[in-house]
């Protein structure tokens, strides 16, 4: 086993006497091309090229002496100190950090960061990276070979971001390039690479100094509670068509209707579970109060209607209640052919036909409703048809006034839910 193993971070700037100290002792060095190139790297010292890390950790682990890996930025932040510090390699790590990759890309860009989310991004998180950029404002995307720039670009089609693009930071070669998501793919860009994702958010302001925690947009006081009463979403009641959604809102959203209650809405969360990272789709999002939910539990959503007053009421509700989503107008199930993939969907209007579009594409999981039984059975039929395993639950709630414990308002509507199978 290796005596004692130094963590070495490099920003492009000269190394720390702390790190020179540790070099100069090493008789093991670990590290990528440009790192073991360094000057101070000893010239009788073993030299491994980091490629894959659990191997590099297993010939550190083995080695008797001392050893030196070189990481770019803060190897503590999404870096190689992870798995060195994995129980099976019994390695001890002393760490010298350094400015970390995504810090020298606010730096660069002029910006807090705060508030900004982190992701990596590689082909087997490409997407989910995407989803984020989608559902926040302030994204920072830490790239690897094939899943860059462009490729990110890409799969943002339809949504306006800005990009930051910042090469090779650190280097000789280190350029920083603004431009428009759209035009990204059009480029060839350098790894390493950082992005920065910007748009999409609230325009709301915040006081300086009243940011507190890390990751969050604090340029919006979130609303408390989720299964909020319709009339938050839209106060002076709407019309909509039924074929393409729930039932209409009486004018002033005095009456509340099965495909809007909030208590089926809160029903068709929980059972969801939206996430960060999710794309969700809301097939009939009428007033938008399913899908502006669903973004506050920051999953990206993409809300769909045929009606174009419903398109832009949801938008409406979005601003009002500062988060990001896309809306896309057109009649399901003939639109959802151009949607990317999903993650949950609910599906508000159009039947059988729309839940059996759905199942084609594989979510995880599935939320409808109906009401009547016949429908019920019919839209629970289609679930099960396409792999799914079905709960079907009557719903009903009763609205009370608290003067006199009155009726005030009743919904009675069926809920399915359907959860992939594992072996579908």
């Amino acid at each position: 086993m290796a005596d004692r193993v130094t963590v070495i971070g490099w920003d492009g700037s000269p190394l720390t006497t702390a790190a020179r100290s540790a070099l100069s002792a090493a008789t093991l060095v670990a590290g990528a091309g440009h790192h073991l190139a360094l000057p101070e790297v000893p010239r009788d010292a073993e030299r491994i090229r980091l490629g894959s890390l659990d191997l590099a950790a297993r010939r550190i682990a083995g080695h008797r002496g001392t050893a030196v890996v070189l990481a770019d930025g803060d190897p503590g932040f999404f870096g190689v100190v992870r798995t060195l510090r994995a129980p099976e390699y019994g390695l001890e790590i002393e760490v010298v950090p350094a400015v970390s990759a995504v810090a020298a890309a606010f730096a660069r860009a002029g910006m807090p960061w705060e508030d900004a989310r982190v992701v990596v991004a590689h082909q087997r998180t490409l997407r989910r990276a995407v989803n984020v950029c989608r559902a926040h404002p302030k994204v920072a995307v830490l790239t690897s070979p094939g899943a860059g720039p462009a490729e990110l670009a890409l799969l943002l089609d339809g949504v306006h971001r800005t990009f930051v693009v910042c090469e090779e930071l650190g280097t000789d070669r280190e350029q920083v390039s603004v431009l428009t998501s759209d035009k990204a793919a059009d480029h060839i860009w350098r790894d390493p690479n950082v992005v920065l994702v910007i748009g999409g958010g609230s325009t709301g302001a915040v006081a300086p100094g009243a940011a507190w925690l890390s990751g969050q947009d604090t340029a919006v006081r979130p609303v408390r509670g989720w299964g909020l009463p319709a009339e938050e979403y839209a106060p002076q009641g709407y019309d909509h068509d039924p074929a393409t959604g729930p039932d209409a809102v009486a004018p002033g959203g005095a009456r509340t209707t099965a495909g809007e209650d909030p208590a089926l809405r809160a029903a068709q969360l929980a059972r969801l579970g939206p996430r960060t990272g999710d794309l969700v789709w809301d097939v009939g999002c009428a007033g938008g109060a399913f899908a502006v939910e669903a973004a506050r539990f920051g999953a990206a959503v993409i809300a769909v209607d045929a009606d174009p007053a419903a398109c832009a009421r949801t938008e409406a509700a979005a601003r009002r209640h500062g988060v990001p989503l896309q809306t896309v107008q057109g009649r399901a199930p003939h639109v959802l052919e151009r949607l990317p993939e999903p993650d949950v969907v609910r599906v508000a209007g159009g039947g059988v036909p729309v839940v059996r579009a759905c199942t084609d594409r594989r979510p995880e999981r599935i939320v409808a409703h109906a009401s009547t039984r016949d429908e019920a059975e019919a839209v629970g039929a289609a679930l099960a048809d396409g792999g799914y395993a079905v709960e079907s639950l009557l719903l009903q709630t009763v609205g009370l006034d608290p003067s006199d414990w009155s009726e005030r308002e009743r919904s009675v509507v069926f809920l399915l839910a359907g959860r992939r199978s594992a072996t579908s």
